[in-house]
Order: C-alpha cells, then structure tokens, then sequence
C-alpha cells in the first residue's frame, strides 16, 4: 500500500508551522498508524531529515498518549478506535492522509504532533481524589455497591484522558474529560465526603486553564475512543447546582 501524508511540522511552541507532504511507501495492511510513523522516521533519518515528533505509550489503545488528527478527525475516522489502533488497511490504497495536532489553547504545540495536555492533569489535582486511608485492600464486602451503580462508575473511569473530546469540540471543552473524573468518583460511597467540592474545584479548574464551555454539540462523545456518554456532562451540571447551592450557605475552599 502506498500513501501521500500531509503532515504538520512546527519546530517549537513559537515556530510557524506547516502541513509537509511525505511519501509513504510499501506500507503493510496490518501496520498502525503510528508503526507507518515509524517507518517514515526510519527513512528521514537515513535522509538525514528531522523526524516527525509524535506522542505514543502502549500502542495498546489504553494510555490515550497518541492522540493527533487524522483526516480532520480526532484519533481517525474510526468509531472507539484509538490513533495506536488504527490500522493502514482502514484506508484505501493511494489515499492522502492528513495528519495534524490536537488544537486547544489549552493544548499548546511542543513540537510537531506533540502537545502539552498536562491542563488535564491540573484538573484532576483540582479535587480527583477520595479520603480513603492508603494500605491493603479492604474486604470485598466491606462496602456494598450495586452492580448497576459500579458499572456505570466504571463506564465513567474508562476515560483514558486523551483529550480528543477537547480537539473534536468547537469550544475546546474539557467538559466531558472533567464529567468522566467527577462521575466515577461521584458515584461510589467513597466518593460521597468530597462530593459537592469535587464538582466545584474541578469545573473551576477546567475554567481557569483556558479550556471553553459546553453547548451541546455531541462532538466530544462522537470521538471518543471509550465511547463515554454526554450524560455524564448533565449529571456533573446537576453535582454543580447542587453543590453551588451548598456553597452559599457554607463557602467552600477553592485548592
């Protein structure tokens, strides 16, 4: 299989950067998107060129690290499919592939497909916690979860914290990354003591790193790899009311 690439190239955070055409050359069906990406760096090199800069981990589909635009689309034109998890035999031969950074004001270039998505982290040190004592694992029974409520807390921590949900919306929203982290806690008896905190820090550090509000467009469930539902975004509106009404009569500590 051969393919034309346009690929974005930007040399650092202040550079211009530029869509680049490579030629991609005796790729195999079965390679990832990321493993043609090696192959082209392979070639660069021997050329003496710069090698395209891109993030990858596992290449399992579990980290969320490989998160770039394909085609104008988050992670790649297929449904629940990760960057890493997306094969070559999902295009078809000769075609022209794109091949962009995510774009956020909140997901600054580092350099060509690399950005810097440690706002998500920042959010999560905002109240992504639970006061449980570190230590063994308590007995199983200890504490009774129905099976409904676990398995839609663990629907919620499926979130791999890529953020394509970010790329894909017209805001640049974070809201359905801070939905998820606020849900799977929210939902548990563990979760309970820093409940209404929880929504309040969390919302306000999504606020404050530059990330845009949510409208509704759906975009960030469409592209996202877990397939993590925008019903998390309502439940995390009505934890917010809830816990704005509880602030005015008792303020709460912004950390």
């Amino acid at each position: 299989m051969n393919f034309t690439l346009r690929i974005w190239r930007q040399s650092g955070p202040a550079a211009t950067g530029r869509l680049v055409a490579y030629r991609a050359e005796g790729v195999t069906p079965d390679m990832s998107s990321l493993d043609m990406l090696d192959v082209l760096n392979e070639r660069l090199a021997l050329q003496g060129e710069v090698p395209v800069a891109f993030d990858s981990d596992c290449r399992e589909g579990i980290c969320g690290a490989c998160g770039v635009m394909i085609g104008g689309v988050a992670h790649g034109p297929r449904r629940l499919t990760t960057v890493c998890q997306l094969f070559m035999r999902h295009f078809p031969d000769g075609a022209t592939i794109i091949v962009e950074p995510f774009r956020s004001r909140a997901f600054p270039v580092i350099k060509d497909l690399v950005v810097n998505r440690s706002a998500l982290d920042r959010i999560m040190e905002a109240g992504g916690f639970i006061p449980a004592r570190a230590g063994s694992a308590p007995d199983g029974n200890a504490i009774l979860v129905g099976r409904g409520q676990a398995e839609r807390a663990m629907d919620a921590a499926a979130c791999i914290g890529c953020g394509a949900c970010v790329a894909a919306c017209p805001n640049a929203s974070a809201m359905l990354f801070t939905a998820a982290k606020v849900s799977h806690l929210g939902l548990l008896p563990q979760g309970q003591p820093e409940r209404n905190q929880r929504a309040l820090r969390m919302l306000h550090a999504m606020r404050s790193l530059g990330f845009g509000g949510c409208s509704n467009h759906g975009e960030c469930e469409a592209v996202c790899p877990k397939g993590i539902s925008i019903d998390f975004i309502a439940r995390l509106n009505r934890d917010f009311t809830r816990a704005s009404v509880a602030e005015q009569r008792e303020p709460v500590r912004r950390v």
